[in-house]
C-alpha cells in the first residue's frame, strides 16, 4: 500500500503561482508513477501531468501544458506541481495518485490506471 498526502492548496488571483506537493509513505521502494488529476463537481476527473519514477519521463494535458511542470527527484517520494499563470479555469481539486509500473520509465495518462489516490487539495483562482 502506498499513502499519499497532497498540500500546497489555496486562493490566489489569474496569473498568480502555485506548488502543489505529493509526499507519499508506505511501500515506496517499487517503481512507480505519479500523476496529477483535477475535478470539478459534476465532472469526471481529469488529467493534468504524469512523470515516471526516474523523473526523466513525463506528460502534462495541452490545457496546461507551458503553464505546468511536474517534478520529482529520482527514487524521491515526493512530487510536485508548480503551477504557473493560472487561469479561473483552472479551479479544481487536484488529486495525487501513484500506480506501480515495475519500471523507471513508465506514466500513465489514465485515472484508471492509477493504484493509489490522495484526499485532495483545492486550488481556487479568482477572476
Amino acid at each position: 500500500q502506498v499513502q499519499l498526502v497532497e498540500s500546497g492548496g489555496g486562493l490566489v488571483q489569474a496569473g498568480d503561482s502555485l506548488r502543489l506537493s505529493c509526499a507519499a509513505s508506505g511501500r515506496t521502494s517499487s517503481p512507480y508513477a505519479m500523476a496529477w488529476f483535477r475535478q470539478v463537481p459534476g465532472k469526471e476527473r481529469d488529467f493534468v501531468s504524469a512523470i515516471s519514477w526516474s523523473g526523466r519521463a513525463s506528460h502534462s494535458s495541452d490545457s496546461v501544458k507551458g503553464r505546468f511542470t511536474i517534478s520529482r527527484e529520482y527514487g524521491e517520494n515526493t512530487v510536485y506541481l508548480q503551477m504557473n499563470s493560472l487561469k479561473p479555469e483552472d479551479t479544481a481539486v487536484y488529486f495525487c495518485a501513484a500506480a506501480d509500473t515495475y519500471s523507471n520509465s513508465y506514466y500513465y495518462t489514465s485515472s484508471g490506471q492509477y493504484d493509489y489516490w490522495g484526499q485532495g487539495t483545492q486550488v481556487t483562482v479568482s477572476s
